[in-house]
């Protein structure tokens, strides 16, 4: 099979089941975002020793990031049914795993200033990520009905990674940067 099949050189895209919308579909766009935050997944195990303790855990958020994909990408008058697990019980898969980070650095008790590590800031970017493709869920469950499983998964992963940030930073003993609500003013050189 070609990877280029030439169906969506006139704007339009194959959904499961077969039918066909526009690329800027509101559906497309939800799933869309969410393949961006398992390609920046992705990276994030890329820059992760390959016998890191996060690895295997976060292999199985994108096992499960592709399915979840999938069920965003099926119509409810889909030609076919889709059999792809939906997340059941991974809403509490993050909450123990966040349980753990947090035992190990602490509860957050304030707002922080994304950075310190690469790592710790790209978990920070999957975490806005995850957000925006939230906000794009919400849309869509405003004209379709999406299974419950998904929309609270969605939001603890967001959560899931703000911890992984923390623990990141306590890990490499960098302190985390709290945001204060003043306005930050430069120091005059002379």
């Amino acid at each position: 099979m070609k990877i280029y099949t030439r169906t969506g050189d006139e704007g339009k895209t194959g959904l499961f089941g077969g039918s066909r919308v526009d690329k800027d579909d509101v559906r497309v766009d939800c799933y869309g975002t969410f393949d961006e935050v398992n390609s920046f997944i992705g990276l994030l195990r890329s820059k992760l020793p390959l016998d890191h303790a996060w690895q295997e855990r976060l292999h199985e958020v994108q096992v499960t990031f592709m399915n979840m994909m999938s069920h965003l990408a099926t119509p409810s008058g889909a030609s076919k049914p889709n059999n792809s697990p939906l997340p059941f019980g991974e809403a509490e898969f993050c909450e123990r795993w966040i349980d753990e980070l947090e035992e190990a650095s602490g509860p957050s008790e304030y707002f922080l200033l994304p950075g310190g590590t690469e790592v710790s800031s790209l978990c920070h970017v999957i975490r806005t990520q995850v957000r925006r493709g939230e906000r794009k869920l919400v849309s869509l469950m405003k004209q379709e009905k999406v299974h419950p499983s998904i929309p609270t998964y969605v939001n603890r992963l967001s959560d899931l990674f703000f911890a992984l940030a923390r623990a990141e930073m306590a890990g490499s003993g960098i302190e985390e940067e709290r945001w204060h609500s003043f306005v930050y003013k430069k120091k005059k050189t002379r």
